[in-house]
């Protein structure tokens, strides 16, 4: 698939396996995790000196490697931090804050480098938005990922259950979970990369008939079906219902009767109609036992009570990702059989971390990204579409899960939907080897 892949294209993007390698172990297993399963030893039978607040020598390595590759890489396109500032201002702020928060945490030495991990998101992000074509771009490092993790999955589900299958902590049933560490990370990559596949499929569907688009509209539905079995597998409830609401956008808004300018009012009307039915219909209750789960989502609802009891400061939270170390663990541990490690909502853990200064630069961010691409709506619909149906599918993935944090797929693709680089800029700052015209529609996806 990857040589098919390579030649839809008239040259090859190099530096695009950046970000394609960084989002392969992001979305799977970190290089310390996948080396025992290869066959090479590590001292001790673990991940090279593994704690909880230390992570990985080993990973933290390969990634601060990446990092500096891609710093490099952004440099030799002469990146203006001007246009940095300018058009993605609340970026700018979000990292500025966390670095700032390190000052107070209790943990300070983790606290950075964790902030050092996290900057890796803007750096695979911007090498990205900073080719002359970013849709081709975009859809070239997904393509790549999704042919080599979501194959993968399927073998190590079917003929690997040493290492694509688990047992539920709850329940102790059997679970799924493909090249990840547990069910629920193999729900969110179906639901990226389903979305992903679904709209080149929508971009495929608007080309002119040819061979080459049977071909790929072949490629497409394949990985869909793909993408669409490992959910079922999954058995992940959430990013089940994340991602019909992502393709339930994409398709809403390319009704001609749907305002693309006034789309905002639009969403706002439609929550304020769903509360006003949620507070006489109990809609959320009803929806989660349809899906089969319980109304108190495992026991979240009652760990957000205690997350949130626990004294913080309201306004600075207890420091950049530092919650979850030191007493706080122990006494939450001491409480929970199964050892939360997160408060199961980006909000909340938002929160905690960085209280509600952090939680209100946060809304910024994703009220600055909504606008973005509502105007993206205007000028470059598909991308547009995209950008918009992504944003909401993780808006409302993070109410049950922490996406908002650490190295995590969820958020690297929220820094790319959420940035912008202007197009005369992207031009001077592309690599030599990119075209300068946009290929076809859609590059194996989009070409």
């Amino acid at each position: 698939m990857l040589r098919w892949e390579a030649r839809l294209h008239q040259k090859n993007f190099g530096a695009l396996w950046l970000p394609t390698i960084w989002i392969f172990f992001v979305a799977s297993r970190f290089p310390g995790q996948w080396l025992p399963i290869l066959g090479v030893p590590l001292g001790g039978g673990g991940e090279a000196g593994t704690t909880s607040a230390d992570g990985s020598p080993l990973d933290a390595l390969f990634l601060l490697v990446l990092i500096v590759l891609g710093i490099n890489e952004l440099l030799r396109r002469r990146l203006d931090f001007n246009h940095l500032r300018t058009h993605s201002l609340w970026v700018v702020i979000f990292f500025g804050y966390c670095f700032l928060a390190i000052t107070w945490s209790d943990f300070p030495f983790v606290a950075f480098k964790r902030w050092i991990k996290i900057i890796g998101h803007p750096v695979m992000a911007l090498i990205i938005l900073t080719e002359r074509d970013r849709v081709v771009a975009l859809c070239r490092v997904l393509s790549r990922a999704g042919f080599m993790l979501l194959p993968l999955s399927v073998l190590f589900i079917k003929y690997y259950p040493q290492y694509g299958r688990g047992f539920d902590a709850w329940s102790g049933m059997a679970t799924n979970q493909g090249v990840c560490l547990n069910k629920n990370e193999l729900g969110y990559n179906c639901l990226i990369f389903c979305l992903f596949f679904v709209w080149n499929l929508l971009m495929l569907w608007k080309q002119p008939k040819s061979r080459r688009r049977t071909e790929q509209l072949a490629v497409v539905l394949g990985f869909i079906a793909m993408t669409a079995w490992l959910l079922r597998m999954a058995n992940s409830a959430t990013s089940l219902a994340c991602l019909s609401l992502g393709i339930g956008i994409m398709v809403v808004v390319a009704f001609r009767w749907i305002s693309k300018r006034h789309f905002g009012t639009i969403v706002i009307v439609t929550a304020i109609v769903v509360a006003i039915l949620e507070s006489s219909l109990d809609i959320y209750a009803s929806t989660l036992r349809m899906l089969g789960r319980d109304p108190n989502l495992t026991d979240r609802t009652e760990v957000w009570e205690d997350v949130l009891a626990y004294p913080i400061n309201p306004l600075l939270g207890a420091g950049f990702e530092s919650f979850w170390l030191g007493d706080r663990l122990k006494v939450l541990w001491e409480k929970w059989w199964w050892q939360p490690n997160q408060a199961h909502s980006g909000y909340i853990e938002t929160y905690i971390n960085l209280g509600f200064a952090g939680l209100a630069i946060l809304v910024g961010w994703i009220i600055s990204a909504f606008k973005k691409s509502q105007k993206e709506l205007l000028t470059d619909f598909d991308f547009g579409r995209f950008r918009m149906a992504f944003l909401f599918a993780m808006l409302f993935y993070n109410y049950t899960e922490a996406a908002f944090k650490g190295v995590h797929f969820m958020w690297t693709m929220f820094h790319i939907i959420s940035m912008d680089y202007p197009p005369r800029a992207r031009a001077l700052a592309a690599a030599p080897s990119a075209p300068p015209e946009r290929e076809a529609a859609s590059n194996a996806v989009r070409a």
